[in-house]
């Protein structure tokens, strides 16, 4: 059981280190704008999806401290909460603190109130995660680049701007990966027509440098 943990482990960091190279894969000056421009969101709230999460997370980490386990995930402004939490009253005060934050437009409170997760539980939801990672990459017709993946007590989350089709692909490749038990989707859906346009517009926004031209 032990050996089989381990390997598990490893699995996951060595996946999450191939994953991260390939982020940066790029020629030339366009290297670190390529990442960012694959998501269907704005720049500016990736920046502001990445800012809520670390002050909504540490927030709750000090306030609650052992009393919860708490992940916050904030994709296009929305945020998902998941974890384990000792009693009813703190979920319901770590929604309200998330749902006052200014630049969150709606929360959804997916923490379970009972004992805090285990380590060998946390590390099997981040190799499901790994695992749906992986096959969403290799997955033709899916942004996988524009899409959040959170894997909690085996029950996968997932977030994202896709169209109607995009959306019945993604459930369907989570729900065939092996451990997964449930398949919960928060998308924002979008038209082809719409679709379309963001794309054209990351093509162009990638196609210009990301640093100042020599003098």
């Amino acid at each position: 059981m032990r050996t089989y943990f381990i390997s598990k482990v490893l699995a996951v960091l060595i996946l999450a280190a191939f994953l991260s190279s390939c982020a940066v894969v790029a020629v030339g000056g366009v290297a670190a704008g390529a990442s960012v421009m694959a998501d269907r969101r704005p720049p500016a709230v990736q920046a502001i999806d990445k800012g809520i999460g670390l002050e909504v997370e540490n927030a709750l980490d000090k306030k609650f401290g052992d009393s919860a386990h708490i992940n916050v995930t904030s994709f296009n402004q929305k945020v998902l909460l998941t974890g384990e939490v000792k009693d009813a009253s703190i979920k319901e005060q770590a929604g309200a603190y998330a749902k006052a934050n200014k630049n969150v437009r709606s929360v959804f409170n997916e923490l379970v109130v009972g004992p805090n997760s285990t380590y060998t539980s946390r590390a099997n939801d981040s190799y499901l995660e790994s695992k749906i990672k992986t096959q969403m990459i290799f997955t033709d017709k899916l942004p996988s680049n524009s899409m959040e993946i959170v894997a909690e007590g085996s029950s996968v989350y997932l977030m994202g701007i896709l169209t109607q089709n995009e959306s019945a692909i993604a459930k369907k490749v989570a729900s065939n990966i092996d451990g997964v038990k449930d398949v919960y989707a928060y998308f924002d859906s979008i038209s082809e027509a719409e679709k379309a346009r963001l794309e054209k517009q990351g093509k162009a926004d990638e196609s210009q440098p990301n640093t100042m031209p020599k003098q």
